[in-house]
């Protein structure tokens, strides 16, 4: 699958560089900077080399107090990161708004940037149902022309395809042109619809034109009445060959309460009915019940469905059962079993890719059977979980890997300047790593023994080193050493680690990127040792004998 959730371009984390947390005081966010302006600072390295690796990590440490210190950059690099910094027409932002005028501000931006964009796309939607009629299965037609075939014979009775594309024409107007073709026991049709839709206040109203079994003309619209209230109605005109067929409908909706929406419609044409439905819609269920009185038909109908949210599963109840499952981030499975009289058994497989529909109504038995009942709902979870443990969940993760490998591969540049970051910056350290530790053995206070970033087990006796098949030592890919960069974040024997990942703090980069990373800290603390292992996106806060490891 091409659908999973994509990595991010890595921009840079200015609260875990400055090592504070995101809701972190002006005064924290200037204790932090005089700090490492200190440590960063040219004029304290006279060594060439050294003075170069102080100018950069220097301008990084002011370019990030700049933000972080400036009320209005701040609000909006913390709802949209460095990007909202650098959108186009930042510029003309007045420093004298709030942060929550520049945000809309933002956003105005980022719409009119959208709508350019949107004009010049279309929005393709499509939908292929195959019908399939599989009732020999179960009961087997027996006559004079049965040639005693082992298996039964199951065939495509209809097909159908819809097709529509939109296109943008203005910032109210849209065009959208559709058509559909349709087979059913060997008799097709078609047609196709071109309408324009315009937006206006309260509402919007389309006029249609299109052309299948003779010409057909349609206008439509909908407006919302009062905040609980809307109406939505058309009417269309069929010209055939012998005669000119008018159709209406409407449906008036009315918001009941914050989860209840009661639905009056009215449909008159060659068939005519009056519907009213009720619906309930909650995070955890969803239920509706309808009356319809028509002709030729009349039927009452309802339905309950439970949201498994954990599981990304919905399951429904009625006179039917349906089970979705959420395969992707666009994709989704649907199985459906319906039961009738006179219709019979029939399950539905639908399958929703992104703006797609794929529909198999595979008819089972034309009457109840319990056996058809019971392989139509058994049969689809089995495959499922089949497919899923020998398909979907290997390609998933191997999509998940070269998404992973085409992000490294456009941030290979960024990760190697990190990582020379990370390095200048250990190399600046020096001086500080030797005062903060020989103060905090003094006090007996707290000394970093050993620290570790990377890609561990929680248990693993990890190490930066290991030896190779040929009994050689090398440096291990997937950790770092991060005890200098640890010890010199120290204060009066305290140690805080903030950040969403801890690659972005001082002397800290990414060893393994798109893996999950632990940090793991052997200290000791008033003369005893420990161990704490915490997750990548944990803060951290030592000493903590309760929750650290005391080690003999």
């Amino acid at each position: 699958m091409d659908d999973n959730d994509e990595l991010e371009y890595v921009e840079e984390d200015y609260y875990a560089f400055l090592n504070v947390p995101r809701n972190a005081s002006q005064e924290e966010i200037s204790a932090a900077y005089r700090t490492f302006s200190r440590m960063y600072h040219p004029d304290k390295h006279l060594d060439v080399e050294n003075k170069g690796k102080a100018e950069e990590m220097f301008n990084r440490t002011k370019k990030a107090y700049e933000v972080l210190s400036d009320p209005h950059q701040r609000a909006i690099y913390d709802s949209l990161g460095n990007k909202g910094l650098q959108t186009e027409g930042w510029e003309l932002i007045h420093r004298t708004r709030t942060p929550a005028e520049i945000r809309e501000e933002y956003e105005r931006l980022a719409r009119e940037r959208e709508e350019r964009r949107m004009q010049q796309k279309t929005n393709p939607r499509g939908n292929i149902t195959v019908n399939i009629n599989a009732t020999e299965i179960f009961s087997r037609y027996e006559d004079e022309y049965d040639d005693g075939s082992l298996f039964p014979a199951i065939e495509v009775s209809g097909m159908s395809m819809s097709q529509s594309i939109e296109a943008p024409l203005s910032r109210t107007d849209t065009a959208t042109l559709s058509g559909n073709l349709q087979l059913q026991n060997g008799v097709g049709g078609g047609n196709f619809l071109l309408s324009g839709r315009r937006l206006i206040n309260k509402g919007w109203f389309e006029v249609d034109c299109g052309a299948g079994s003779g010409p057909v003309l349609g206008l439509k619209g909908s407006r919302n009445l009062t905040n609980r209230v809307f109406l939505n109605g058309g009417t269309t005109v069929n010209f055939r060959q012998n005669a000119i067929i008018p159709g209406i409908a409407g449906t008036l909706a009315i918001q009941l309460d914050k989860h209840t929406v009661g639905y009056l419609t009215y449909n008159a044409g060659l068939q005519s009915s009056m519907t009213t439905t009720i619906e309930h819609n909650t995070d955890r269920y969803h239920c509706n019940a309808s009356a319809t009185l028509g002709i030729p038909h009349c039927y009452i109908t309802a339905s309950y469905t439970r949201k498994l949210v954990e599981q990304q599963l919905k399951l429904r109840v009625a006179l039917n059962t349906a089970l979705k499952k959420k395969v992707s981030k666009y994709s989704s499975i649907v199985a459906t079993v319906s039961c009738g009289v006179p219709t019979g058994v029939t399950l539905k497989i639908k399958i929703i890719r992104s703006t797609q529909t794929y529909l198999f109504p595979i008819h089972l038995s034309e009457e109840i059977i319990p056996a058809a009942v019971f392989y139509a709902t058994v049969t689809p979870l089995l495959t499922y979980f089949i497919l899923k443990k020998t398909l979907i969940d290997p390609m998933n993760e191997a999509a998940k890997q070269r998404n992973i490998e085409k992000v490294k591969e456009t941030n290979r540049a960024r990760m190697a300047e990190k990582r020379r970051g990370a390095e200048s910056a250990i190399a600046l350290m020096g001086a500080m790593y030797e005062r903060i530790r020989t103060e905090e053995q003094r006090r007996q206070g707290l000394i970093i023994v050993a620290a570790l970033y990377g890609k561990f087990g929680p248990d693993e006796n990890v190490t930066a080193e290991q030896r190779d098949e040929m009994g050689f030592i090398q440096h291990n890919p997937n950790v770092i050493d991060v005890k200098v960069p640890l010890q010199c974040l120290v204060k009066d024997a305290r140690l805080n680690v903030y950040g969403k990942t801890k690659s972005e703090l001082p002397g800290f980069y990414d060893p393994c990127f798109g893996e999950d990373k632990l940090l793991r800290v052997d200290y000791e603390f008033r003369g005893q040792s420990y161990s704490v292992t915490v997750a990548d996106n944990e803060d951290l806060s030592i000493p903590a004998s309760a929750n650290g490891t005391a080690q003999n």
